[in-house]
């Protein structure tokens, strides 16, 4: 059974860092871009950065240059250091995964279940 199985959120202090890791298992044939999202209460789920397999990243505005999202493609892997936390980053975190589980399979939008991160004093 494929999963995408995050960890690392929390509770943290305006100026905190924190370092979310996400990965997948399961039957998989490639993993193309991964990614983080998040949704706040009474919000959409909105994109916080991108990776492509190549390493090419992409960035919400609002947390250009405090997060960085950085993967391991030898443990599926992504993750995402978040430094200088404000309490408007305080939401739901999911990571995404765009893959194949067969050589010739559809590519499929798989997510986490989601962890909380709470910016906080």
């Amino acid at each position: 059974q494929l999963q995408l199985v995050e960890s690392g959120g929390g509770l943290v202090q305006p100026g905190g860092s924190l370092r979310l890791s996400c990965a997948a298992s399961g039957s998989i044939f490639s993993i193309y871009d991964m990614g983080w999202y998040r949704q706040a209460p009474g919000k959409e789920r909105e994109l916080v950065a991108s990776i492509a397999s190549g390493g090419r990243s992409n960035y919400a505005d609002s947390v250009k240059g405090r997060f960085t999202i950085s993967r391991d493609n030898s443990k599926n892997t992504v993750y995402l250091q978040m430094n200088s936390l404000k309490p408007e980053d305080t939401a739901v975190y999911y990571c995404n995964a765009d893959l194949v589980t067969t050589r010739y399979g559809l590519l499929r939008h798989y997510w986490g279940q989601g962890t909380q991160v709470t910016v906080s004093s």
